[in-house]
Protein backbone atom coordinates (compact mmCIF):
# COMPACT_ATOMS: atom_id res chain seq x y z
CA UNK A 1 0.00 0.00 0.00
CA UNK A 2 1.06 3.40 -0.57
CA UNK A 3 3.21 5.42 2.12
CA UNK A 4 1.61 8.62 2.95
CA UNK A 5 3.81 11.69 1.62
CA UNK A 6 2.99 14.11 4.87
CA UNK A 7 4.32 17.16 2.24
CA UNK A 8 2.24 16.60 -0.65
CA UNK A 9 -2.08 16.49 -0.80
CA UNK A 10 -3.11 13.02 -1.02
CA UNK A 11 -6.00 12.78 -4.21
CA UNK A 12 -7.68 9.71 -3.84
CA UNK A 13 -10.01 8.25 -6.70
CA UNK A 14 -11.73 5.20 -5.80
CA UNK A 15 -13.27 2.78 -8.99
CA UNK A 16 -15.04 0.19 -6.53
CA UNK A 17 -14.94 -3.52 -7.45
CA UNK A 18 -17.24 -3.63 -10.38
CA UNK A 19 -16.03 -5.77 -13.21
CA UNK A 20 -16.55 -3.43 -15.60
CA UNK A 21 -13.75 -1.49 -17.04
CA UNK A 22 -13.73 2.39 -16.17
CA UNK A 23 -10.74 3.25 -17.94
CA UNK A 24 -12.88 7.16 -18.67
CA UNK A 25 -11.80 7.96 -14.91
CA UNK A 26 -8.57 6.24 -15.02
CA UNK A 27 -7.64 8.38 -17.86
CA UNK A 28 -9.04 11.67 -16.08
CA UNK A 29 -6.97 10.94 -13.03
CA UNK A 30 -3.87 10.29 -15.01
CA UNK A 31 -3.89 13.62 -17.31
CA UNK A 32 -4.96 15.46 -13.80
CA UNK A 33 -1.75 13.80 -12.09
CA UNK A 34 0.24 14.47 -14.40
CA UNK A 35 -1.16 18.52 -14.59
CA UNK A 36 -0.55 18.89 -11.04
CA UNK A 37 3.54 18.37 -11.87
CA UNK A 38 4.03 16.36 -8.77
CA UNK A 39 2.22 19.13 -6.55
CA UNK A 40 0.07 16.31 -5.36
CA UNK A 41 0.30 12.56 -4.69
CA UNK A 42 -2.64 10.72 -6.74
CA UNK A 43 -3.86 7.13 -5.76
CA UNK A 44 -6.20 5.62 -7.83
CA UNK A 45 -8.04 2.48 -6.99
CA UNK A 46 -8.74 0.99 -10.24
CA UNK A 47 -10.19 -2.46 -9.83
CA UNK A 48 -11.15 -4.16 -13.14
CA UNK A 49 -9.95 -1.27 -14.95
CA UNK A 50 -6.90 -0.16 -16.68
CA UNK A 51 -3.64 0.54 -14.02
CA UNK A 52 -3.35 3.94 -14.60
CA UNK A 53 0.62 5.22 -16.60
CA UNK A 54 1.07 8.51 -14.37
CA UNK A 55 -0.95 8.64 -10.79
CA UNK A 56 -0.11 5.41 -8.61
CA UNK A 57 -2.18 2.41 -9.00
CA UNK A 58 -4.52 -0.32 -7.12
CA UNK A 59 -6.66 -2.94 -8.46
CA UNK A 60 -8.18 -3.50 -5.10
CA UNK A 61 -7.30 -2.31 -1.39
CA UNK A 62 -8.33 -3.97 1.94
CA UNK A 63 -10.66 -2.22 4.10
CA UNK A 64 -8.40 -0.93 6.75
CA UNK A 65 -6.13 0.50 4.22
CA UNK A 66 -8.65 1.84 2.27
CA UNK A 67 -10.32 3.53 5.14
CA UNK A 68 -6.58 5.16 5.96
CA UNK A 69 -6.45 6.31 2.10
CA UNK A 70 -9.95 7.85 2.87
CA UNK A 71 -9.43 9.73 5.84
CA UNK A 72 -5.98 10.63 5.64
CA UNK A 73 -7.20 11.78 1.64
CA UNK A 74 -7.57 15.90 1.12
CA UNK A 75 -9.80 14.85 -2.00
CA UNK A 76 -11.89 11.70 -2.89
CA UNK A 77 -13.00 11.22 -6.16
CA UNK A 78 -15.23 8.16 -6.56
CA UNK A 79 -17.74 6.43 -9.20
CA UNK A 80 -21.13 6.42 -7.85
CA UNK A 81 -21.21 3.27 -6.03
CA UNK A 82 -23.49 4.58 -3.27
CA UNK A 83 -21.16 2.55 -0.18
CA UNK A 84 -18.44 4.27 -1.80
CA UNK A 85 -20.38 7.67 -1.61
CA UNK A 86 -21.06 7.25 2.12
CA UNK A 87 -17.73 5.52 3.31
CA UNK A 88 -16.15 9.57 1.49
CA UNK A 89 -18.81 11.41 3.76
CA UNK A 90 -18.55 9.50 6.83
CA UNK A 91 -14.62 10.44 6.58
CA UNK A 92 -15.90 13.85 5.92
CA UNK A 93 -15.30 14.49 2.57
CA UNK A 94 -17.85 15.75 -0.06
CA UNK A 95 -16.26 13.43 -2.96
CA UNK A 96 -16.18 14.29 -6.60
CA UNK A 97 -18.48 11.70 -7.98
CA UNK A 98 -18.45 10.46 -11.59
CA UNK A 99 -20.96 8.12 -12.32
CA UNK A 100 -20.26 4.95 -14.34
CA UNK A 101 -22.11 5.44 -17.95
CA UNK A 102 -23.49 1.75 -18.82
CA UNK A 103 -24.13 3.49 -22.85
CA UNK A 104 -20.16 3.22 -22.54
CA UNK A 105 -19.88 -0.12 -21.02
CA UNK A 106 -18.78 0.96 -17.95
CA UNK A 107 -22.01 -0.40 -15.70
CA UNK A 108 -25.25 -2.90 -16.60
CA UNK A 109 -27.74 -0.12 -16.07
CA UNK A 110 -28.04 4.12 -15.28
CA UNK A 111 -28.38 3.24 -11.59
CA UNK A 112 -24.89 5.32 -10.12
CA UNK A 113 -25.90 8.15 -12.49
CA UNK A 114 -29.33 8.54 -11.51
CA UNK A 115 -28.05 8.19 -7.60
CA UNK A 116 -25.50 10.69 -8.08
CA UNK A 117 -27.62 13.23 -9.26
CA UNK A 118 -29.92 13.22 -6.73
CA UNK A 119 -26.70 13.04 -4.36
CA UNK A 120 -25.59 16.02 -6.02
CA UNK A 121 -28.52 17.94 -5.88
CA UNK A 122 -28.71 16.79 -2.20
CA UNK A 123 -25.26 18.55 -1.71
CA UNK A 124 -23.75 15.13 -0.79
CA UNK A 125 -21.01 15.01 -3.51
CA UNK A 126 -20.20 16.98 -6.30
CA UNK A 127 -21.16 15.58 -9.31
CA UNK A 128 -18.86 15.37 -12.66
CA UNK A 129 -19.61 13.91 -15.79
CA UNK A 130 -16.76 15.62 -17.69
CA UNK A 131 -13.31 15.72 -17.38
CA UNK A 132 -12.86 19.60 -16.87
CA UNK A 133 -15.74 19.04 -13.88
CA UNK A 134 -13.41 16.54 -12.08
CA UNK A 135 -10.38 18.79 -12.49
CA UNK A 136 -12.12 21.92 -11.36
CA UNK A 137 -13.75 20.41 -8.44
CA UNK A 138 -10.25 18.58 -7.00
CA UNK A 139 -8.46 21.83 -7.53
CA UNK A 140 -11.01 23.88 -5.38
CA UNK A 141 -10.80 21.15 -2.59
CA UNK A 142 -6.64 21.35 -2.82
CA UNK A 143 -7.36 25.14 -2.42
CA UNK A 144 -9.19 24.73 0.60
CA UNK A 145 -12.57 26.34 -1.62
CA UNK A 146 -14.68 23.25 -2.11
CA UNK A 147 -17.54 21.96 -0.02
CA UNK A 148 -17.28 20.32 3.05
CA UNK A 149 -19.60 18.18 5.15
CA UNK A 150 -21.84 19.78 7.77
CA UNK A 151 -22.23 17.00 10.53
CA UNK A 152 -25.00 17.38 11.82
CA UNK A 153 -27.23 17.81 8.48
CA UNK A 154 -24.81 15.41 6.79
CA UNK A 155 -25.89 12.10 9.88
CA UNK A 156 -29.80 12.50 8.66
CA UNK A 157 -28.50 12.57 5.02
CA UNK A 158 -26.05 9.80 5.28
CA UNK A 159 -28.88 7.50 7.01
CA UNK A 160 -31.59 8.32 4.11
CA UNK A 161 -28.46 7.51 1.82
CA UNK A 162 -27.95 4.74 3.12
CA UNK A 163 -31.63 3.50 3.24
CA UNK A 164 -31.32 4.33 -0.37
CA UNK A 165 -28.30 2.50 -1.44
CA UNK A 166 -29.41 -0.54 0.65
CA UNK A 167 -32.73 -0.92 -1.80
CA UNK A 168 -30.59 -0.11 -4.59
CA UNK A 169 -28.31 -2.92 -4.04
CA UNK A 170 -31.14 -5.10 -3.29
CA UNK A 171 -32.70 -4.58 -6.74
CA UNK A 172 -29.88 -4.80 -8.99
CA UNK A 173 -29.14 -8.12 -7.03
CA UNK A 174 -32.44 -9.11 -7.39
CA UNK A 175 -32.34 -8.20 -11.06
CA UNK A 176 -29.14 -10.20 -11.97
CA UNK A 177 -30.34 -12.86 -9.76
CA UNK A 178 -33.27 -12.96 -12.41
CA UNK A 179 -31.62 -12.98 -15.25
CA UNK A 180 -29.16 -15.80 -14.21
CA UNK A 181 -32.51 -17.60 -13.45
CA UNK A 182 -33.84 -17.08 -17.18
CA UNK A 183 -30.69 -18.18 -18.65
CA UNK A 184 -30.47 -21.43 -16.92
CA UNK A 185 -34.01 -21.86 -17.57
CA UNK A 186 -33.71 -21.49 -21.59
CA UNK A 187 -30.06 -22.77 -21.47
CA UNK A 188 -32.12 -26.33 -19.88
CA UNK A 189 -34.55 -25.88 -22.54
CA UNK A 190 -31.86 -25.87 -25.33
CA UNK A 191 -29.70 -28.82 -23.50
CA UNK A 192 -32.99 -31.17 -24.23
Amino acid sequence: MTAVDAGRPLVVALLGTDHHPFDRLVDWMDTLAGSLEGRAHVVVQHGHSAEPRVAEGHAFVDHDDLERLVRTADVVVCHGGPGTIMDARRAGHVPVCVPRDPSLGEHVDGHQQRFAEVAGDAGMVQLATERDGVDAAVLDALAGTGPRVEQEADDAAGQAAARFAHHVDELVGHRQRRVRSVRRALLSRVQR
